[in-house]
């Protein structure tokens, strides 16, 4: 299994040197790691997501790539987070380095990380899970220049409803856009186990089977396996679990991708 979004020292919020992820990596039996450092341009609040040079981060994972050769899969790549303002800029950005793998992702809605529970002031789950939606659309429709889509459930990380599960069937017709807008671009997208981490004191999230069971439906193909990890101890998180509810909806295979190709792995 290829561990397909990793956070590494080189991001703001990383907290682990690629080294430290590459040996855990190995003790836990990974065949590989993705790192997706950040490029967030113009991210508002305190913290800077922009602060990467992407020339040195290139060299250094090209001599990581080096340095585990024969042991573990080492590949490059950028988790590009796009606000309508910055689409320029992050593709100049993405096309200035021979990354193995371009992540599309959504970290803000209307100039608000929901990070934040001031987003969902004021709304429904289905409001405020509709908004965010949209934006993955925007961000699919808008980004030319990527190869995945990031954490398709990073809105129910921090809301507070009780029932925090992302559902089909309260956005049937935005999901089925953006699944037809993927298929149709040849792109896919990952499960991001980042997002149903056990914690105490706090439900679970579910993952709701019928987004995949709908996308593979559809003809869908592309999908990934991420932990989002940004410490060596949530590398492959629930790797096993979400790997049978994949077989479950119906895929044989995770993607991950090198030089900017799919790379397709039997379950």
């Amino acid at each position: 299994m290829i561990d397909c979004h990793v956070h590494s020292k080189f991001s703001t919020d990383g907290e682990m040197t690629p080294e430290a992820a590459c040996e855990k990596a190995l003790d836990i039996g990974l065949e590989g790691l993705i790192f997706t450092d950040h490029l967030d341009l113009d991210f508002p609040g305190a913290d800077s997501f922009d602060n990467i040079d992407f020339l040195i981060y290139s060299q250094y994972m090209d001599e990581l790539k080096d340095k585990y050769r024969n042991r573990l899969l080492v590949l490059k790549g950028i988790e590009a987070g796009i606000q309508p303002h910055v689409l320029e800029d992050s593709l100049k950005t993405v096309r200035s380095v021979n990354f193995d793998y371009v992540l599309a992702s959504v970290h803000i809605i209307g100039g608000i990380d929901p990070y934040y529970r001031d987003y969902y002031n004021g709304k429904s789950i289905k409001e405020a899970y509709e908004l965010y939606l949209q934006e993955i659309l925007y961000t699919i429709a808008a980004f030319e220049d990527f190869d995945n889509l990031a954490h398709l459930e990073y809105i129910i990380r921090y809301a507070g409803y009780d029932d925090r599960t992302l559902r089909y069937n309260n956005h049937t017709d935005t999901f089925d856009q953006i699944l037809k807008a993927l298929i149709v671009r040849g792109k896919g997208f990952e499960i991001n186990t980042g997002s149903f981490r056990d914690k105490p004191g706090i439900v679970t999230a579910q993952y709701d089977a019928a987004v995949l069971k709908r996308y593979r439906e559809l003809g869908g193909e592309i999908i990934s396996l991420a932990s989002d990890a940004h410490n060596p101890i949530y590398l492959g998180y629930k790797f096993d679990y979400f790997k049978d509810l994949l077989q479950d909806c119906g895929f044989s295979y995770v993607t991950h991708f090198e030089n900017r190709k799919p790379v397709f792995t039997k379950l």
